[in-house]
């Protein structure tokens, strides 16, 4: 970890994620009868439920109107779930202040287009390396994992290590 890292993941009060391409590979899978299903990694899940120990609320903003996302929001206790969300930046503004966090406390990983506005805006930014969007914006933190396999609690640690060395 670099000191820029450091310096801003102490100042961390909220961290905010996308879902497909972070907390998932971003496939979507099929039956035959059409239902839609999602492939959680469980690793992600339990990065929630260790930011919830530290008082840090999870925050989920996803493009997709999904009835998965909503099922393993739930499951984890987040109560800050925005789908088929289209603004995420406008949307997490509004968050902030009704938290009353500056843009400065928010960490936010995403991994495609729709999520360099709100990016650019955090105070802290990571995004998955099989990013698609990795030519258009240098994150403070690029996960060694991909989007599915842990990248989501990969930067948790990185966050919570820093918190519990102050």
């Amino acid at each position: 970890m670099n000191n820029n890292f450091i310096k801003k993941a102490k100042s961390i009060k909220v961290v905010a994620t996308d879902i497909d391409g972070v907390w998932t590979d971003s496939g979507m899978y099929y039956t035959a009868s059409g239902e839609k299903m999602k492939c959680f990694s469980t690793y992600d899940g339990m990065g929630v439920q260790l930011l919830r120990e530290l008082g840090i609320p999870t925050i989920i903003l996803t493009s997709e109107n999904s009835e998965i996302v909503l099922r393993r929001a739930e499951k984890l206790q987040i109560k800050n779930v925005y789908i088929n969300e289209k603004e995420k930046l406008r949307r997490m503004i509004e968050v902030c202040r009704e938290l009353d966090v500056s843009m400065n406390e928010v960490a936010y990983i995403g991994d495609d287009i729709n999520d360099l506005s709100l990016l650019e805006k955090v105070g802290l930014s990571a995004m998955p390396p099989n990013s698609p969007a990795r030519h258009l914006f240098s994150p403070d933190y690029l996960t060694e994992k991909s989007g599915g396999h842990g990248a989501f609690r990969e930067f948790i640690d990185q966050i919570i290590e820093v918190k519990n060395t102050n």
